[in-house]
C-alpha cells in the first residue's frame, strides 16, 4: 500500500461536521494507528533531516502532536501557539481570519529568536487563515519560516496559495476534494 492510500484509509470522513455539507477530515483515527502515524511523522521529518532546524512551530491542537513529534525526530524544540489566554507567560499575539470571523492567536514572547529556522507543522490546511496568522506571528519575532507542513491538504479552500503567497514552502502528504 502506498503512503498516500495508508494515510487516506487511516482518516475517517464525518459528512456534515460541524455543519451541513462539511466533510470533516478527522486525523483521530491515523494518530491511533501507529504505523500511519508512524509513516505521516517519518514524511514530514524526511525532508529535513540533516538540516539544522530550530524549532518547531506547531498550532492547536492536532498540531501539539503532529509538532512535538517532528520537533522530536529533528532534535528541535517545540513552540505551541495558541488561541489568545492559554499561555502563562510574556506573550504576543496576532488577528487572524476565520472563515466567518476573526480569532487572535498567540505565543510566548521568548520562544522564538531571530534567525532561527523554524517548521510550522499542523494536521490540516483549508483556507489557510490559522497558519497565515501563525506565519505572521513567527515572522514578527523574527524567525525564518522554512516550510509549513500539513498531514491534509484541501486544496480547493486555497490555504496553500495563501501560504505560497507568503514565500512559504508548503508540504502536505494527502489532499482530498471539497471542504
Amino acid at each position: 500500500m502506498t503512503l498516500t492510500e495508508e494515510l487516506i484509509a487511516a482518516i475517517r470522513n464525518i459528512p456534515d461536521y460541524p455543519k451541513p455539507g462539511i466533510m470533516f477530515r478527522d486525523i483521530t483515527t491515523l494518530l491511533g494507528n501507529p504505523r500511519a502515524f508512524r509513516r505521516s511523522v517519518d514524511e514530514l521529518v524526511h525532508p529535513f533531516a540533516g538540516t539544522k532546524i530550530e524549532k518547531v512551530a506547531g498550532m492547536e491542537a492536532r498540531g501539539f502532536i503532529i509538532g512535538g513529534a517532528v520537533a522530536h525526530q529533528l532534535s528541535a524544540g517545540f513552540v505551541p501557539i495558541r488561541k489568545k489566554g492559554k499561555l502563562p507567560h510574556d506573550t504576543v499575539r496576532i488577528a487572524y481570519s476565520l472563515e466567518y470571523g476573526v480569532d487572535e492567536m498567540e505565543m510566548h514572547r521568548d520562544a522564538v529568536q531571530p534567525g532561527e529556522k523554524v517548521i510550522l507543522v499542523d494536521d490540516l490546511i483549508a483556507t489557510g487563515g490559522t497558519a497565515e496568522g501563525a506565519v505572521k506571528l513567527l515572522k514578527q519575532m523574527g524567525a525564518e519560516i522554512v516550510a509549513a507542513c500539513f498531514i491534509i491538504d484541501l486544496p480547493a479552500l486555497g490555504g496553500r496559495k495563501k501560504l505560497e503567497a507568503l514565500g512559504v514552502d508548503v508540504r502536505t502528504l494527502v489532499e482530498f476534494d471539497g471542504h
